[in-house]
């Protein structure tokens, strides 16, 4: 229900934006959020966005060069990233669920139900 695309192998300072399609029109109300996994280490928080798409929230190690946005026209969740680096690379994935969040900290310790496969973004120094 949930399916990511737009990882590829990028170098330094380059961008790309990953897209997550949602399917159900449940979705277009649920809090979205993008979290990544590099490996060896733990699942981390990225970036979030309310259901209206209004609100949007960010780990420090991203913000301002990272941006959240959905279209729900096309019930898509973008991660538009810029200057990336090295330490980006990780496997990024997509999370929704129904419960509603009410701040940064809910964004990022409550569970999340649904998530997509994951898309990789290695990036080359």
């Amino acid at each position: 229900q949930l399916v990511e695309s737009g990882g590829a192998l990028v170098q330094a300072g380059g961008s790309l934006r990953l897209s997550c399609l949602v399917s159900g029109s449940t979705f277009s109300r649920y809090p979205m959020a993008w979290f990544r996994q590099a490996p060896g280490k733990e699942r981390e928080f990225v970036a979030a966005i309310n259901w209206g798409g209004a609100s949007t929230y960010y780990a420090d190690s991203v913000k301002g060069r990272m941006s959240i946005s959905k279209n729900r026209a096309k019930d898509t969740v973008y991660l538009q990233m810029n200057s990336l680096q090295p330490e980006d690379t990780a496997v990024y994935y997509c999370a929704a669920d129904p419960v509603l969040r009410n701040d940064f900290h809910d964004y990022v310790s409550q569970p999340y139900t649904y998530w997509g496969q994951g898309t990789q973004v290695p990036v080359s120094s």
